[in-house]
């Protein structure tokens, strides 16, 4: 799982005298991700909002840090898997928490901790964060197949099992 690849990763950076660069919990990690938001804004100036994954945050944070400080009224959604939500247990009690371990479709975000620099720009600029269980993404996943011939992984899917689920108010908005 990832929490156990970081702590290696981590450990042979120490054995190696090497330099650890966070896959999500870095400043200019997440500067880099929040390219994606300022691409999005570039091929759709006139956004409602935009509705994005979430592992330890550094996308959404990335994303959402991009998008608001150029259009405030643009609402950000984050989703995360049911299994592992540690973003949004974490802007439920104001701080950050540590989620049990759980398996889940969307690999690539089952992380069971928010990012200590992440964290806070969710705080700040997350409208709301939902979850989707494996059923919804595996779903989603097979209508991006069928309807768009896209394959997804899990993570890749979240975003659209929470549009095709409706757990969002984003009906009829530009996202």
């Amino acid at each position: 799982n990832y929490d156990e690849a970081c702590h290696e990763a981590m450990r042979r950076c120490h054995e190696r005298n090497l330099t650890f660069i966070h896959p999500f919990d870095d400043e200019v990690v997440i500067a880099g991700q929040g390219t994606i938001g300022l691409e999005m804004l570039d091929v759709q100036s006139d956004l409602d909002a935009v509705v994005i994954p979430i592992g330890g945050g550094g996308l959404i944070a990335g994303v959402a840090c991009a998008v608001k400080e150029t259009n405030p009224k643009i609402q950000v959604i984050g989703v995360e898997t049911s299994k592992l939500a540690p973003m949004k247990a974490a802007m439920e009690k104001h701080k950050l928490v540590t989620v049990p371990a759980g398996k889940t479709i969307a690999d690539g975000i089952a992380v069971r901790r928010a990012g200590e620099i992440t964290f806070p720009l969710a705080e700040k600029y997350v409208d709301e964060i939902v979850t989707v269980d494996d059923e919804e993404i595996a779903n989603a996943i097979l209508v991006l197949l069928e309807k768009e011939k896209t394959l997804t992984e899990g993570a890749g899917a979240v975003g659209a099992a929470a549009m095709l689920n409706k757990k969002t108010s984003l009906h009829g908005k530009k996202v």
